[in-house]
């Protein structure tokens, strides 16, 4: 039986060696292929997420192991110029960017173990940290590399929002189920 326990702040970090333990088995294998490197990076940027404005997170537990786990903040304004960002703010434009992100839920990391892909763990712990989001306004980013992630946030009623060139391996964002601009969203021809 899989119980979700939520997190607002760095009581999280109490489960440090889970986190890890699920990031690694989720992450560096494929489509992801990220190195052990990677896997002490992502604890060393949860030490700092933690402290977020608006954080939250669900951990997932199969008895006391963790098996999966999301996490997400509030994205603050200005809109964030580090890590994919750039990106994100090229494929939406200023205006939109400002006016569909800023201020809303940002859903950072969704992983599950291999052995709980499909049991809808996934699902879960994603309308856990999107559930409460404000004015329903939530919103994440993932790579083309991963079709079966591209996939999955379809399924779960979220909304593409941007469209790199379909030969890239570039980002995408996506718009919750309850965000009030998912309906704007250019959709592909």
């Amino acid at each position: 039986m899989t119980s979700i326990r939520f997190f607002n702040g760095p009581e999280l970090l109490d489960h440090a060696v889970g986190l890890h333990s699920v990031y690694v088995d989720a992450f560096c294998a494929p489509p992801w292929n990220e190195d052990a490197e990677k896997a002490i990076e992502f604890l060393g940027s949860l030490r700092v997420a933690v402290r977020r404005p608006g954080f939250t997170a669900a951990l997932a537990f199969g008895g006391r192991k963790a098996v999966g786990f999301a996490t997400a903040w509030t994205t603050l304004a200005p809109f964030p110029t580090d890590r994919c960002y750039p990106q994100v703010a090229a494929g939406l434009g200023p205006r939109r960017t400002v006016d569909w992100l800023c201020g809303a839920r940002e859903i950072d990391e969704l992983a599950v173990r291999p052995q709980a892909h499909g049991t809808g763990l996934a699902a879960d712990l994603l309308e856990a940290v999107a559930e409460d989001a404000p004015d329903g306004r939530s919103w994440l980013l993932t790579s083309l590399r991963s079709p079966r992630a591209v996939s999955f946030y379809r399924g779960q009623g979220w909304t593409r929002a941007t469209h790199p060139s379909p030969d890239g391996e570039g980002i995408v964002v996506f718009l919750g189920p309850r965000h009030p601009a998912k309906a704007l969203a250019a959709q592909p021809l």
